[in-house]
C-alpha cells in the first residue's frame, strides 16, 4: 500500500512478516553486559528497553541460548527460569509502551573461554581454529585459545538448543526472534570458509556451510511461524578474526537460500570493510530487508526511497538517544555516546541519557 506523500517513509507504518510496526526504525542489537549474577535481565534492563519502545521494532542484545554459548560477562541468557522471568519483565515493559520486541538468539562458538564453559572445557567451533584477541570474563581479560571441532551429533544437539531457546522466548512474551548468524559467532563461523575447514556435510561447499543455519531456521519454525523470525548476517565484517575467500558468492548464496524460508526479514550489517557489491547482494534476497551500518536520517531515507532497504536499524544512536525516533522525525541533534559506559556498570550510560526538552506551549 502506497503511503501518502506527506508521510516520510522512515516514519510510515510497515508490516514485518506477521508483526505490524509503527515505523521503519529498528533498534539494533547491542550488548550492554548489565545482567544480574544469574545472567538474568533486571528491572534496569526493562527500563532501558521501555525507554526505546518508540522504535518500530527492538531487537535485543545477543542472548546466549545455553551456558556453553556465552562470550563474556553478564549477558542475559534465555536458558534458565530466572532469565525467562527477567525477559518477561522486559517484554511487559516494552509492550506497555506500545513497542514490539524480538529476542536475538546467540551462541558465541569459539569466542569464549574455558572459564566460561560449564565444565571448564574448550569452547566449540566448526573447526579447531582459534580467533585472535582477548575476552573480558568479568574477572579478567583472557586470551582466546584453540576451540575444539564439533561432532555431527553435537551439531544436532545445538540445533535443538536453538529451538528450545526460541520456545523459551515465546514463553517470555516476545513478538519474534532473530537468529544471530553474524559478527564471527558460531553460526557465522560455519558460513565462512576462513573459520570452517570441515570436510563433512557441514563444511567445504557453500551448500554444506549453510546447513547448520538452515537446520536452525527449520527447527525454530516448529515453535514460531517463519514470518516472526529474522536472521542477522555480516558478510564483510572482519570482527572476531573472520574472513571468507569469496564473500560476494558465499553470502549471495546464503541470501538466496534464506529467501525461500519465508522469514519476516533479513537483517544485514553492511560494514564497508571489504570490496562488496551491496546492490547485487540485496537482489539475492527476495524479501523484507533491514539495513544496518552507520545510517543517519538522510542516508536512511535514501535507502528506503531507492528500494535498497525496507527498514533501517540504528545502533549507537539508539544507545545514547532513548527518544531517537522523535529526534529523527524533527531532524534534531543527537546525544553523543559515552563509550566508556557501553559494557557493564549501572544506570550511568544506560538509562540516564536525556530526552529532548519538551517544546514550549
Amino acid at each position: 500500500m502506497t503511503e501518502p506523500a506527506s508521510v516520510p517513509a522512515l516514519f510510515a507504518p510497515v508490516r514485518l512478516g506477521a508483526v505490524a510496526l509503527a515505523n521503519r526504525i529498528v533498534m539494533a542489537p547491542m550488548s550492554r553486559n548489565r545482567a544480574d549474577d544469574n545472567d538474568a535481565p533486571t528491572e534496569l534492563t526493562a527500563l532501558y528497553y521501555r525507554q526505546r519502545a518508540a522504535a518500530g521494532l527492538i531487537v535485543t542484545e545477543a542472548s546466549p541460548i545455553a551456558p556453553g554459548g556465552r562470550a563474556g560477562f553478564r549477558a542475559p541468557g534465555i536458558y534458565s527460569t530466572a532469565q525467562i522471568s527477567g525477559w518477561q519483565r522486559v517484554c511487559r515493559a516494552v509492550h506497555s509502551a506500545g513497542g514490539k520486541i524480538f529476542l536475538q538468539l546467540w551462541h558465541a562458538g569459539r569466542i569464549s573461554h574455558p572459564s566460561l564453559q560449564p565444565d571448564g572445557g574448550l569452547p566449540v567451533a566448526p573447526s579447531a581454529l582459534a580467533a585472535s584477541g582477548t575476552l573480558a570474563t568479568g574477572r579478567e581479560m583472557v586470551r582466546l585459545g584453540l576451540p575444539r571441532a564439533l561432532s555431527k551429533s553435537e551439531i544436532a544437539a545445538l540445533v535443538a538448543q536453538f529451538a528450545e531457546a526460541a520456545g523459551a522466548a515465546r514463553g517470555a512474551g516476545f513478538d519474534g526472534v532473530e537468529i544471530h548468524a553474524a559478527n564471527g559467532y558460531l553460526i557465522d563461523q560455519f558460513l565462512r570458509d576462513g573459520s570452517n575447514q570441515r570436510m563433512d556435510d557441514y563444511g567445504g561447499a557453500r551448500e554444506n556451510r549453510i546447513r547448520f543455519l538452515l537446520e536452525i531456521v527449520a527447527a525454530i519454525t516448529r515453535t514460531w511461524a517463519a514470518d516472526r523470525i529474522t536472521v542477522r548476517l555480516s558478510p564483510t565484517s572482519p570482527y572476531n578474526s573472520m574472513s571468507d575467500s569469496d564473500p560476494q558468492q558465499s553470502f549471495g548464496f546464503v541470501a538466496d537460500a534464506l529467501s525461500r524460508c519465508g522469514l519476516a526479514a533479513l537483517h544485514v550489517d553492511e560494514t564497508p570493510s571489504a570490496p562488496f557489491d551491496w546492490q547485487a547482494f540485496r537482489r539475492c534476497y527476495r524479501g523484507t530487508y533491514i539495513a544496518n551500518a552507520s545510517y543517519n536520517r538522510d542516508k536512511a531515507q535514501a535507502a528506503l526511497a531507492s528500494g535498497h532497504a525496507d527498514l533501517i536499524s540504528f545502533g549507537v544512536a539508539f544507545l545514547a538517544n532513548p527518544d531517537l525516533v522523535e529526534r529523527l522525525r524533527r531532524g534534531a541533534s543527537l546525544n553523543p555516546a559515552d563509550r566508556a559506559t557501553f559494557y557493564g556498570g549501572d544506570a550511568r550510560g544506560y538509562t540516564d541519557y536525556p530526552a529532548m526538552a519538551a517544546s514550549p506551549g
